[in-house]
């Protein structure tokens, strides 16, 4: 007897078991033994789905036999999975990413459709759990493969923009511009222009690679020279920054009278005569106790 003739009287002895002759539900009936189920033919493993999701309603969760069918269900329909993962196979490649995680993650998909599915709705179970594989999928790669990460109505709104712009340079015959996106789109120029900029945190590069790498070398250029040292600059607020920084906690160790001099010196630009008359000493004690301060500040900048 061939394998297919098998298979066929497998699901029909099992409808039986199931519904019984009188069509009742027969709950007491042993489950089902399937062997390779995952080596079963899509039709025949679309036609005992059709009776197993059935039984799978009738058994109380969390017994044995229900682990059984449940775990059964999900070794013949891991062909939806891999059917749906072949869609995404370039993004895997192209992201360094393993088929394998990919699979992982519709196959969680595919067990949430038979979770949820309702055999009375008389809808074929693969309708169903297609799009729950493969929004597992695109959720996966919306969480995971941004090199930055950012806002989840960005990533969102990047696709949309994405598909936006291809159909208006399809009817226009040029690149949209802005303000077409986003009239397209119904949104403000100032959400395009968010999203635009979010969407170059998708991917990302090394400031170690070689300058030119893809594009064609120039005569002026140098071959292999990294990018780091072609782009950017120093920043000398920086360094102010980092100056500052290690000043503050000094400033906060010095008597109140030494840090209203180096104010009335620095931040109200006042001469030292000026300083001392205020303070009701002379200009010669302002100036020994402003070089003195001075002194111990670079000390403990320099030892900071």
């Amino acid at each position: 007897m061939s394998h297919s003739a098998t298979m066929t009287g497998l699901v029909r002895a099992e409808a039986e078991r199931v519904t019984g002759a009188s069509g009742t539900p027969a709950k007491n009936s042993g489950p089902v033994q399937v062997e390779n189920a995952r080596e079963m033919s899509p039709s025949d493993a679309r036609e005992l789905s059709r009776v197993l999701l059935r039984r799978l309603r009738m058994l109380e969760e969390g017994t044995r036999e229900y682990q059984y069918t449940r775990n059964t269900l999900i070794e013949m329909n891991l062909s939806l999975v891999q059917f749906a993962a072949r869609r995404f196979r370039a993004r895997v490649m192209g992201g360094g990413l393993d088929m394998d995680d990919i699979i992982q993650v519709g196959t969680i998909g595919l067990i949430k459709a038979i979770d949820r599915y309702e055999p009375e709705r008389e809808v074929e179970f693969s309708t169903l759990a297609l799009p729950y594989i493969t929004g597992e999928i695109k959720r996966y790669f919306r969480d995971t493969t941004w090199a930055v990460h950012v806002p989840r109505r960005l990533q969102e709104l990047r696709s949309e923009l994405a598909k936006a712009q291809e159909a208006l340079t399809d009817v226009l015959g040029r690149a949209p511009t802005v303000k077409e996106v986003a009239a397209h789109l119904e949104l403000t120029e100032e959400q395009v222009i968010d999203g635009l900029v979010a969407a170059n945190g998708y991917t990302s590069g090394t400031l170690d690679a070689a300058a030119g790498e893809s594009d064609a070398p120039s005569p002026t250029s140098r071959a292999g020279r990294p990018l780091s040292e072609l782009v950017g600059a120093t920043d000398p607020a920086m360094e102010l920054f980092e100056d500052l920084h290690t000043l503050a906690p000094l400033l906060e160790q010095l008597e109140e009278r030494d840090r209203l001099i180096l104010q009335l010196r620095f931040g109200q630009d006042k001469t030292q005569a000026e300083i001392g008359a205020e303070l009701g000493i002379s200009q010669m004690q302002v100036s020994r106790l402003l070089s003195r301060t001075l002194t111990r500040l670079r000390a403990g900048m320099l030892t900071a």
